[in-house]
């Protein structure tokens, strides 16, 4: 039986979806992003690397950066729901931003920094720690990555 922290997880992670398939419209990689402190989503976004011309602009930066500035605070802390395992980069500013709950979607084999290659969260030489909770709504999310490629493939 689902708890209610799995709904809600469910939930946000469905939202967090949403934001994936409008970065794919956008010609962008689907993933998607959000971040939840005390109880209201406070910021969204997907990745804009392409339309940004911004290798950094991950949907986990993008919505960061919209957080901190919406709170007044770059230590945002929250909840951020993301549904690709982030990235060595994105887990680092998951740590500068206080974040206490990582959940993410899909593993990222080639890149991930929350479990698959690296498991920074829990890093002890870190000045910060946080929880991480993966699978949440992962066979969504990467059919969603892997229908992107295998069309980005069919094209070239």
């Amino acid at each position: 039986m689902n708890t209610s922290a799995e709904t809600a997880d469910a939930a946000y992670m469905q939202s967090a979806l949403g934001e994936a398939r409008s970065a794919a419209l956008a010609g962008e990689v689907p993933v998607g992003a959000l971040l939840v402190v005390d109880g209201r989503v406070v910021a969204t976004g997907g990745n804009r690397t392409v339309g940004d011309t911004d290798p950094s602009a991950h949907a986990e930066i993008v919505v960061l950066k919209s957080a901190a500035a919406s709170l007044g605070n770059h230590r945002t802390g929250g909840t951020l729901y993301v549904t690709l395992e982030p990235c060595v980069m994105c887990m680092g500013a998951l740590v500068q931003a206080r974040i206490e709950r990582l959940v993410y979607g899909a593993l990222d084999a080639k890149a991930g920094a929350a479990v698959s290659l690296y498991r920074l969260a829990e890093d002890e030489r870190l000045n910060h720690r946080f929880t991480v909770e993966g699978g949440v709504l992962a066979e969504e999310s990467a059919r969603l990555l892997g229908e992107f490629f295998a069309e980005r493939r069919g094209r070239g």
